[in-house]
């Protein structure tokens, strides 16, 4: 049974496999390694030139795609019949919400406009203090997986609120569903996206949805760039009635002559709250993991279904 994954580090990071294992690296997938026949699980790149889920269509043998994201959205929907689609959930916990507490408190702490007084060797405390502060907001975390379980988890200590929605109301663990959001987001201080992209989250961040956030609220996207209309969200920020942090954005990259680069209540990075050393050896002890079960005949963890 063939093993194609993505990266020269992978053998190693992957430990000990099945004897009938036989693993190949596929950084480029316009040069395979070896024929496609017997390829029959298959973790393709994070990022690839072209239509990457086209190869699943020419691997005969196909069985399983495990991908390296938490996301499924750009294969949901779109590997053969019969062939299994898993995610990467828990990979990217502590990463994405490492880099949703920092963006949290970059904005509320003025960070951004410190860096900027920085660079003008301005010390500029008449101009930001004082700050506002994260201890007793309320934060609504939409999207009540495991990144928003991990998030929840590194901003309890900071004396915060929490709501937490999800697809479906989730009464006995105190989480709401969506629909309840018109009636939440008016009592948030801070509002966390971590949802999937799919056909019901595409777009949920519309001209409604940021009228009804209070003035001085805190927007943290996390999840992906067209979760918000780019349009409404830029005509909000514009404003200045409330603030945003974004590590995605739609389109993306986002162009060098768009509006939110200027915008001063707005904290950018280049989707980078997953990029971190320690990724790799997350996701390959899944990969392996997966591996063994798919070998010994075991169901297998983070299998996609609807998109999620």
């Amino acid at each position: 049974m063939k093993v194609w994954i993505p990266h020269q580090d992978g053998p190693a990071l992957l430990g000990e496999l099945p004897p009938e294992v036989t693993v190949e690296v596929v950084e480029d997938v316009s040069r395979l390694p070896s024929a496609v026949a017997g390829v029959r699980f298959w973790v393709p790149p994070f990022l690839a030139a072209g239509d990457t889920t086209a190869l699943a269509r020419e691997l005969p043998d196909l069985a399983v795609v495990q991908l390296l994201s938490a996301g499924a959205d750009a294969w949901a929907g779109r590997v053969p019949p019969g062939v299994t689609l898993c995610d990467a959930r828990g990979v990217h916990d502590p990463s994405t919400a490492e880099w949703v507490v920092a963006a949290i408190l970059s904005q509320l702490r003025a960070f951004p406009a410190l860096a900027r007084a920085q660079a003008r060797r301005d010390w500029a405390y008449d101009e930001v203090a004082p700050t506002d502060e994260l201890a007793g907001k309320r934060v609504l975390i939409v999207g009540a997986g495991s990144i928003g379980t991990a998030v929840r988890d590194r901003l309890a200590p900071f004396e915060v609120s929490f709501t937490l929605v999800a697809r479906t109301a989730r009464p006995e663990q105190g989480v709401h569903g969506v629909r309840e959001l018109p009636g939440l987001l008016p009592e948030a201080d801070v509002v966390v996206l971590l949802v999937p992209l799919t056909e019901q989250t595409r777009g949920l961040v519309d001209g409604r949805f940021l009228a009804a956030m209070r003035d001085g609220a805190l927007l943290v996207n996390a999840a992906r760039g067209p979760v918000a209309r780019t349009e409404a969200l830029t005509a909000e920020l514009r404003t200045g009635r409330i603030s945003a942090a974004l590590d995605v954005t739609d389109p993306e990259p986002l162009p060098a002559d768009h509006e939110l680069w200027t915008l001063p209540n707005v904290l950018l990075t280049p989707h980078v709250a997953g990029s971190v050393r320690g990724l790799l050896p997350r996701a390959y002890r899944l990969v392996a993991g997966q591996v063994r079960r798919f070998a010994a005949g075991e169901p297998l963890i983070n299998t996609v279904v609807d998109g999620y």
